[in-house]
């Protein structure tokens, strides 16, 4: 069941599901929160978590911002397009969403982008912050030219040449970042791609303004994150390389890292069990 919390003027759109400890669910870049699988979300209240996913804003049936005529992302990502919100309000939403649940903290996942904003949570409100699992992104507030150095360009000239459909479009963007070391959901991927165009048509103007968001916040150092951390990546994850992960967590004193070969920018459900259970061991310290 949808429901929704307030952020100021921003309503953010998310769904609860089991109970226990406390887990909230940070998607990625321009993604709706059913891009996180209700298999894995299903694989972690049986593991005895509350887990929550939310819509960012600017994305799915939270609020969304004034479209951008030919959004240049590159030009966000370089701090050449004014940003019309920040990560920090992005932290904020994530807060608004926990305190809707009668939570003063909780466990916190992130995944691409969300991975960042989990980081940024953990370091700048640590009493809110009980464990973080950073999955398939890179350390937060490094600047842009040293997360231009993780990224792989090949994805992006395949991203290119996606097609008018923007169904297809959506399945070919999770196709082009899943794990080619597993095979590729294809029908979960066509059925997320559906409900996710049903909800809210894709804006690619959001990709620009999230970016610019992240651009525009100055992240505390990660090295003063004291939460329990698990640091998740894919040694053949089409879009970030793997070092990334390493080094997030070299920057957090005691966090642990795990690189899982043949996966990608998605956790692939053949690994659904792995990732849960070193969730549940992280999540026990926390």
């Amino acid at each position: 069941m949808i429901r929704y919390t307030e952020n100021g003027d921003v309503r953010l759109a998310y769904e609860r599901f089991g109970e226990g400890e406390p887990l909230l669910l940070i998607m990625g870049l321009d993604f709706q929160m059913v891009w996180w699988p209700d298999g894995f979300v299903q694989k972690l209240v049986e593991a005895g978590f509350a887990v929550v996913r939310f819509d960012n804003r600017d994305t799915g049936l939270s609020t969304s911002f004034a479209p951008v005529e030919a959004p240049k992302p590159f030009r966000a990502l370089l701090g050449r397009v004014p940003p019309v919100y920040t990560a920090r309000d992005m932290l904020d939403d994530a807060l608004a969403v926990v305190d809707a649940q009668g939570w003063s903290s909780a466990h916190v996942m992130g995944g691409s982008m969300g991975a960042a904003l989990a980081q940024g949570l953990a370091a700048e409100n640590p009493e809110r912050v009980r464990s973080v699992i950073s999955a398939m992104g890179a350390p937060a507030g490094i600047g842009v030219l040293r997360t231009l150095r993780y990224l792989r360009p090949g994805v992006f000239r395949r991203l290119a040449r996606l097609g008018s459909d923007p169904e297809e479009q959506l399945v070919e963007i999770y196709r082009a970042v899943a794990s080619p070391g597993y095979p590729f959901p294809e029908e979960w991927a066509r059925e997320a791609a559906r409900i996710s165009h049903e909800r809210h048509p894709r804006d690619q103007g959001t990709t620009q303004r999230q970016l610019a968001a992240g651009r525009a916040h100055r992240f505390a150092p990660l090295a003063t994150i004291t939460a329990p951390t698990l640091v998740l990546s894919g040694r053949d994850d089409p879009l970030i390389r793997w070092q990334a992960g390493r080094d997030t967590a070299r920057a957090i004193p005691g966090a642990r890292f795990v690189c899982h070969p043949g996966m990608g920018h998605a956790i692939p459900a053949e690994l659904y069990d792995d990732v849960v259970g070193e969730i549940v061991s992280v999540t026990s310290r926390g």
